[in-house]
């Protein structure tokens, strides 16, 4: 019987090799749910789905596309903002 906090769901099973052929469940915890857009709902593209330890070890380009509102806003979103934001300038 696993210790009680690995009893429920909130950690993945994981089955692990050994070398002498037996067989090990290791517990890890479950990686987030993809980002979406807080105005269309749909999900972020090129948004990195880890967990913060493993997001501190890749690069800052990895993590969110590199233009306005990468990773806060959908292209479509985006597109509309920033025209919305240029014809209030003139």
């Amino acid at each position: 019987m696993p210790e009680p906090r690995f009893r429920s769901r909130t950690f993945k099973r994981v089955k692990k090799k050994l070398p002498g052929g037996s067989t090990v469940t290791h517990y890890e915890k479950r990686r987030p749910k993809q980002g979406t857009c807080p105005v269309t709902g749909e999900t972020l593209k090129g948004v990195a789905r880890e967990r913060p330890t493993k997001l501190k070890s890749i690069g800052k380009s990895k993590k969110r596309p590199t233009r306005p509102f990468g990773g806060v806003l959908s292209s479509r979103a985006a597109r509309d903002k920033i025209k919305q934001e240029a014809r209030e300038q003139k």
